[in-house]
């Protein structure tokens, strides 16, 4: 992945390089967390800070007219971002989980934050 700019014009044309990749334009696979036993990786990030991945997760913090619960992931029942992350149960933001406090929508980017937060979400 590569965060240069890119080469095609807006009319789609060609755009000549003017110069070779450069480290700062490095961009990477997208972490697609699932659900399961808890496993995260620590990355580098630009500034000398670090970022915490999820590649997988088991438990969600969901928020409920209460308070905030920690409830078990059971299942990813709808992405809007992709159908098939439903199949393969990888969780991205705004995706709908079903978990022990009932169905969710995943409010967090667990594969930027490192954590899964949800919001409890009225069955129509």
């Amino acid at each position: 992945m590569n965060h240069a700019r890119s080469e095609k014009k807006r009319t789609g044309g060609r755009r000549r390089p003017i110069r070779k990749k450069r480290k700062h334009e490095l961009g990477s696979a997208p972490t697609e967390t699932q659900v399961g036993e808890a496993k995260l990786k620590v990355e580098d990030a630009r500034g000398g800070t670090t970022k915490v991945r999820a590649i997988r997760s088991a438990v969600a913090s969901v928020s409920t007219a209460d308070g905030v619960v920690s409830a078990d992931i059971e299942d990813v029942t709808e992405n809007p971002s992709n159908p098939n992350y439903v199949r393969r149960n990888i969780i991205t933001k705004g995706a709908i989980i079903e978990t022990s406090a009932g169905t969710a929508r995943v409010t967090s980017r667990p594969g930027q934050d490192g954590q899964v937060n949800a919001v409890l979400v009225d069955d129509e």
